[in-house]
């Protein structure tokens, strides 16, 4: 029995020793990751950096991708650190590594990926028209709407004509009727 309290004490003090030298490497060499926005942006566009391992105020961001290092500073909305990137213009596309050394100690580590738009040629006769309907606004009419072809066809035409014959041949009746009416009298 006197053994099991013997090392029972022994764990608790090296519990004692370990977990506080723990705790302070972790607070001068902490791990963490870098929040890139947007994740994939073309070469020649900006992106928002965010590190919330850093315990200083004061951070450094460099990256193959990036024109120049990113500084980071407080954020005004939270209390993790902000810097903005450019990428550079001729950053060929593909997964960059990101790098953050904060003045702490602290590190984190993120990737950004750069893609190439390519323009495409336009011919002074080739217009840009739309591959399929936008289905927006109008609540359960956008689909009916989609579907339209842009107005009345060949049958709706046919009946509006027969239509306004009809009417044209009542109107006539009824005033050949009132003029022989006026006339008997």
């Amino acid at each position: 029995m006197r053994s099991m309290q013997l090392a029972l004490c022994a764990g608790v003090a090296a519990a004692a020793v370990i977990v506080p030298a723990a705790a302070a490497h972790a607070d001068n060499g902490a791990e963490g990751r870098v929040v890139v926005t947007p994740a994939t942006i073309a070469a020649g566009g900006e992106v928002d950096l965010r590190v919330d391992v850093c315990r200083s105020r004061h951070a450094t961001g460099t990256s193959d991708a990036f024109s120049s290092p990113a500084h980071f500073s407080p954020a005004a909305d939270r209390g993790d650190l902000f810097a903005e990137a450019r990428i550079r213009s001729d950053a060929e596309a593909g997964d960059y590594q990101i790098w953050v050394k904060c003045k702490d100690g602290g590190q984190a580590s993120g990737t950004v990926t750069v893609v190439h738009h390519h323009k495409p040629t336009h011919h002074p006769t080739h217009h840009a028209t739309p591959i399929a309907p936008v289905h927006a606004g109008g609540g359960g009419t956008a689909k009916v709407g989609a579907t339209d072809e842009g107005g009345p066809g060949t049958p709706h035409t046919v009946i509006g004509l027969v239509l306004a014959g009809v009417a044209a041949v009542a109107v006539a009746y009824r005033s050949v009727r009132r003029r022989r009416r006026t006339d008997s009298d």
